[in-house]
């Protein structure tokens, strides 16, 4: 009975703690619902860009190195002494011209030697040829015997072998001494000498200056595996040479130096995945030097129709990419897009965007999620750069 009682006294308390707590819901649902009414009446000022819809052509960026067309150490082909050095380090040489002189004297020496050689087997033959013709007359009239004129004959083709032997020497004394002056075997700038006057050159081997081509010139760069794949389609169907490449240095903001490809590598680095493409450049100003580096573009050899819109307007959720453009009810509706390459100072939408959509450029900071009620102000693309630095 007792058990009973304390539990019948316990209902009158529950029933009081129930209406509190349905108070309480009450006002929190009133609070939210308040809450709510508020937010859907209130909207979002934004600016919006229609997107852009046009034929551009693409290009893909990457980072290349300056190289010349041309390289040649200079090495002399005789040995002997420096006498001279005829060029200024560091500055242009035309070929043929003479960049370093070997003392010649003993070369001249020497072809001085091999030409006397030459006179005393041309004076052998003459003698050997008239003993030789008198043996021939004798020879009928059985004055001399047959084995002494035969002995005649052979000395006479012997002297005349020993006259061209005698030629060769003398024209490989004279290249000797042509040698002695180092000439330039192309068109380019001289390096610094490696070799002074008063130093010992040894044939082929010293090395007394690297000459480098100037004009034209190449960019060599590395693209990936993908872009190569895409760019040798581009290739087969419209040539190598269709293919335009523009590029900058580092104190240029654009790439105001245009080129064509003109050398695909025949495999790709299995270690790095990239394979080596070459342009070539014209250069007679002299603007692009060996060794630098340089920033490529290579484009596609057709316009293609593209989808543009400025970079203000995409957002980053993780690993997506995503905008916010103007629904059909005035609210923001999230797309997620998949980004390519920038063109004319835009990036270019591949997926995601259709042409008429009108992107949110302004206000973004105030959208929180997809579905936000916005009063959308339109302006033309060409504003979004000003009002993006205006936010």
């Amino acid at each position: 009975m007792q058990l009973k009682k304390s539990c019948t006294d316990l209902r009158p308390r529950r029933a009081v703690c129930n209406k509190r707590i349905s108070a309480i819901v009450g006002v929190i649902s009133l609070s939210l619902a308040s809450s709510t009414g508020a937010t859907e009446l209130q909207a979002v000022k934004v600016d919006v860009a229609p997107v852009l819809s046009k034929l551009v052509r693409q290009w893909d960026s990457f980072i290349g190195r300056i190289s010349p067309v041309e390289t040649v150490d200079i090495r002399p082909r005789v040995s002997g002494y420096i006498q001279k050095i005829s060029y200024r380090e560091g500055y242009d040489v035309r070929r043929g011209d003479v960049l370093v002189t070997i003392d010649p004297r003993p070369y001249q020496a020497a072809l001085d030697s091999a030409k006397a050689r030459l006179e005393r087997a041309r004076a052998a033959v003459l003698l050997s040829k008239l003993r030789y013709q008198r043996a021939q007359k004798l020879l009928p009239n059985r004055t001399i015997s047959e084995d002494e004129a035969e002995s005649r004959r052979a000395v006479y083709l012997q002297n005349q072998a020993d006259v061209l032997e005698a030629e060769a020497a003398v024209k490989l004394a004279k290249l000797n001494l042509e040698f002695t002056q180092v000439r330039a075997p192309i068109d380019g700038r001289a390096g610094r000498a490696a070799l002074t006057v008063g130093n010992l050159a040894i044939a082929d081997q010293s090395l007394l200056a690297t000459v480098v081509s100037q004009d034209p010139i190449y960019v060599e760069f590395d693209p990936d595996e993908q872009s190569f794949l895409r760019y040798s389609a581009l290739a087969t169907r419209h040539g190598i040479g269709a293919l335009p490449v523009r590029v900058g240095l580092a104190n240029e903001d654009d790439h105001p130096s245009t080129g064509t490809l003109y050398f695909v590598d025949n495999q790709v680095n299995p270690t790095t995945g990239t394979i080596r493409l070459r342009a070539k450049l014209e250069n007679v100003d002299r603007k692009f030097t060996p060794g630098l580096f340089a920033r490529v573009e290579l484009a596609d050899a057709n316009e293609t129709q593209v989808i543009l819109i400025d970079d203000k307007a995409v957002l980053t959720d993780q690993d997506r990419k995503y905008v916010y453009v103007l629904g059909a009810d005035n609210t923001a509706e999230r797309r997620d897009v998949m980004l390519g390459q920038t063109a004319e100072g835009l990036r270019v939408v591949e997926k995601g965007l259709l042409p008429g959509d009108r992107v949110i450029v302004g206000g973004l900071q105030r959208i929180y999620a997809s579905g936000t009620p916005v009063d959308a102000s339109e302006v033309p693309i060409s504003d979004v750069t000003r009002i993006g630095a205006n936010l």
